[in-house]
Formats: structure tokens, C-alpha cells, sequence
């Protein structure tokens, strides 16, 4: 059965963060439903391996690596992307960092490190694509906000804002960039194995981290962690034109969780 309404043939996608986890999930399938793909970390071995897998498909791939927290580093993807691939229609802002500290104890370098990278990068990046894609028939642009962002968590506070401003940014770029043909969308994902949830929880004792996945378990109603590939479906959703009159909305995908902390004000104390 065809779906065309899902195919990207023909189309060139930017994906940050896509060395591993969710962002290589995403390169990953939108590859497969016909996209030429730019992917982008700091990671350079990773990239590799993930543009080589997306030539398994077929598809072109271009790794580029970069430090999308540094705003010198930002246009000149958008630019190598164009002179590469010859076009960008697709822009999906994954690239993000957190780490555990109660807003008491929050530093300087501590809070800049999460709002360049999670926000700040995430905007100008976001302006770049646009300005290319204004002049050039539009595009789509899919933002990776967090269940933190609508609901704030203990000892990730600075993560909370910042992806509580990556909502925003969302609402702000698709109001004024519709006229533009941009539509712009974000997911917010619940708790997903990923390499970045294993990082944070392996600062803390053992007994402690298990009980804060026992923990994040207990407060989502499906009772699991997600995985990578379940956040990839709703992206390739909000790339394709099969959300075609979709454009400011965030669409939750965290197994239930907000239901939850709703119902029962439950906050993780981690």
C-alpha cells in the first residue's frame, strides 16, 4: 500500500543531535521514506556510520560535524547543505544536553551550556533554514521540546526552561513563518532510552538511579521508557505532508506521563 502523503522523495532533511538516539532515528526513516539527509553532531565517527547506513538506502548523506551551542557554526551548515545536496526542505532541531543540578546550585556556565545548545542554537538554526526556505517555496521545521517543558522537573529545572522555550519558539516561528509556506511543529517526548538518559542517571549511586527509573516508570501509564523510533514516527509525521495543515502545535509522546503528573501532581525527585 502507498502513502505518498508520507514520502519525502526528492526532499533534503537537516537532522541535529543524529550521532545516536533519537536523532539517528529520525535521519534513519526519513531516509527511508526517500530524503537526502545532512547529519549533524560533534561526534564525527558516529556520523560516519550513520551516513553510511542511510547509503544502505540509497540516499545521499552528508555528516557534517558541529557545535550547534556556538552561533558562528550555524548558517554554515545551512549553506554546506544547499551547495551539497542542492536544496533544504526539512529542518529537525534534535541536538540537546541535560544534566542533573537543583536550581539552587545552578552556575553560570551550567545554565549557558543548557540554553545555547537546547535554545538559543535551536533558534538561530531555525532562522538560517528559514531564510533559505522563505525564498525557495518553504519548508517544514520540527523542534525536539521534552515532557519537561510542560510540566517542570526537580534538579533539571534549567532543562525545563529551556524546552518550555523551545514550545514557544515553535509557536513564534509558525505564526510569523506560515506566510512564508514553513510550517513548524515540535514533539514533546517523555522518557526514552537514549545515551542522554543514561549519562545523567550515571552521575548518580546506583540505588539511586534505579529507583529513578523505577520512578519515571511508575508515574507513565504504559508503564515503560520509549523508545528512540516511537519519537521518529511523530517527526516523520510533522516533516511529510501528511500534517500538511498542521503548523504551532506540540504533540506530546511520553506513554501517558502527562495524563499522570495531571491527575496525580507528581514531580520526579531525583
Amino acid at each position: 500500500m502507498e502513502l505518498p502523503q508520507f514520502s519525502l522523495e526528492g526532499k533534503v532533511a537537516v537532522v541535529t543531535g543524529a550521532s545516536r538516539g533519537i536523532g539517528e532515528a529520525t535521519a534513519m526513516l526519513l531516509a527511508k521514506v526517500g530524503a537526502d539527509v545532512v547529519v549533524i553532531s560533534r561526534d564525527q565517527d558516529q556520523l560516519e556510520r550513520v551516513a553510511h547506513a542511510i547509503g544502505e538506502y540509497g540516499r545521499r548523506a552528508v555528516p557534517i560535524a558541529a557545535h550547534l551551542g556556538r552561533m558562528d557554526q550555524l548558517a554554515p551548515v545551512i549553506d554546506r547543505t544547499v551547495e551539497e545536496l542542492g536544496r533544504l526542505d526539512v529542518l529537525v532541531n534534535n541536538a540537546g544536553t541535560n544534566f542533573f543540578a537543583p536550581a539552587i546550585d545552578m552556575d553560570e556556565r551550567g545554565w549557558d551550556s543548557i540554553m545555547n545548545l537546547d535554545l538559543k542554537g535551536l533558534f538561530f538554526l531555525s532562522q538560517a533554514a528559514a531564510r533559505y526556505m522563505k525564498d525557495n517555496g518553504g519548508g517544514t521545521i520540527v523542534n525536539v521540546s521534552s515532557l519537561s517543558g510542560i510540566d517542570a522537573q526537580l534538579n533539571t529545572g534549567h532543562y525545563s526552561i529551556a524546552k518550555a522555550g523551545v514550545i514557544m519558539a515553535t509557536k513564534v516561528m509558525a505564526l510569523e513563518w506560515a506566510a512564508f509556506g514553513i510550517r513548524v511543529n515540535s514533539v514533546a517526548p517523555g522518557t526514552v532510552d537514549t545515551r542522554l538518559l543514561n549519562a545523567a542517571l550515571e552521575v548518580l549511586p546506583a540505588d539511586l538511579a534505579e529507583r529513578t527509573l523505577e520512578q519515571m516508570r511508575n508515574v507513565t501509564p504504559m508503564g515503560r521508557l520509549g523508545e528512540p523510533s516511537e519519537i521518529a514516527d511523530v517527526i516523520l509525521y510533522l516533516a511529510t505532508p501528511a500534517s500538511s495543515y498542521v503548523t504551532g502545535q506540540t504533540f506530546a509522546v511520553d506513554g501517558g506521563a502527562a495524563l499522570y503528573a495531571a491527575t496525580n501532581a507528581v514531580r520526579l525527585d531525583v
